[in-house]
């Protein structure tokens, strides 16, 4: 590339990064990072992927390494592991690159060794950083690089890289964070079984392996007769909430007979304030009873078209971001 680096453009390659985990990170937020040499060449981008996981920074400069030879860095089992080996094999190799990260690296030693270390040890030219840490016990990585010497940029494309920390921000004030997950065709139904790709629905399954609480109404059980649990993915099953004001419920119905979850039948969702990460499944009627108190939904959208109950919503939303596996469209938003 030649000319004057885009920033933005950089930034946006962490964040499309970042948003593939957004929710499996929890209670860690979800970041983004990538690496460009000093000719403006892309070189690597990753992310973190989940909580007491090696973080993006770490994962991005490990990718770099291999990339240039060092493929041994896949074998280490633990962040401390990869940290101490690029520590002893940098060689330098990062002097006059630029990283990108859409949250302020840390500056304290947690789960992982200090990310503002590393970048300060490797000797990187620039840090461009998205969010500041909230988190008091973690910041102060730029002011540490700046004090390093080194060329430190902050708050681009901020607004952006904030959006992905409301997990981490309810966490962090003790508040349940709680989305929506809906799947429709392309014209919109969202009745009538499977809808979404395997693909799509491997990463729902992910995500309720994350999560402490599941929430659907009680027409859908009756329905559907589904399971909720995480065999695509593996991990424990999540309690589930049943919202209905009628208890009478086949017992016979999978989703109460997975082992060491527990299932509430109540005619409101109050019980989600016993509980701190949270996924509301289902159609119309639950999206209208359960919109006000959510904090973000999450919809895959498949390219088909069938027949079925469609949405009938007049619903004004902000979309976070947009990105797409093999078939399925996938989008995060937040109610307006």
């Amino acid at each position: 590339m030649n000319g004057k680096i885009n920033d933005s453009f950089y930034m946006q390659l962490c964040l499309d990064a970042a948003w593939k985990y957004q929710g499996l990170t929890y209670p860690n937020p979800a970041v983004g990072s990538c690496i460009v040499d000093n000719n403006g060449k892309l070189v690597a981008v990753s992310s973190h992927k989940t909580s007491g996981s090696s973080h993006a920074e770490l994962n991005v400069i490990s990718k770099t390494l291999k990339l240039l030879g060092h493929t041994k860095i896949d074998k280490l089992e633990t962040a401390e592991k990869k940290y101490q080996y690029i520590l002893d094999n940098h060689n330098n190799i990062f002097k006059n690159f630029t990283i990108y990260v859409t949250l302020e690296p840390c500056n304290h030693k947690g789960k992982t060794p200090p990310c503002s270390i590393l970048i300060k040890t490797l000797g990187f030219k620039k840090v461009i950083i998205g969010s500041m840490d909230l988190n008091e016990d973690a910041s102060g990585g730029a002011k540490l690089l700046e004090d390093a010497g080194l060329e430190v940029k902050k708050g681009l494309m901020q607004n952006k890289c904030d959006s992905l920390l409301t997990p981490f921000k309810k966490w962090q004030e003790n508040k349940p964070y709680i989305f929506f997950k809906l799947a429709i065709s392309q014209n919109g139904v969202y009745s009538g079984g499977v809808i979404s790709s395997l693909e799509s629905r491997e990463l729902v399954h992910k995500l309720r392996a994350k999560i402490d609480l599941l929430v659907i109404g009680g027409n859908t059980v009756r329905v559907d007769r589904p399971t909720l649990d995480c065999r695509l993915s593996g991990g424990k099953a999540p309690d589930v909430l049943i919202y209905s004001r009628r208890d009478d419920f086949d017992y016979d119905i999978p989703l109460f007979k997975v082992l060491g979850r527990k299932v509430f039948i109540k005619n409101s969702l109050n019980k989600m304030q016993e509980y701190r990460f949270i996924m509301i499944e289902g159609g119309e009627g639950m999206f209208e009873e359960s919109i006000k108190v959510v904090d973000n939904i999450l919809l895959f959208t498949a390219p088909i078209f069938k027949t079925g109950k469609t949405l009938q919503l007049d619903l004004k939303l902000k979309c976070l971001h947009t990105f797409k596996n093999n078939l399925d469209c996938i989008q995060w938003f937040k109610p307006f």
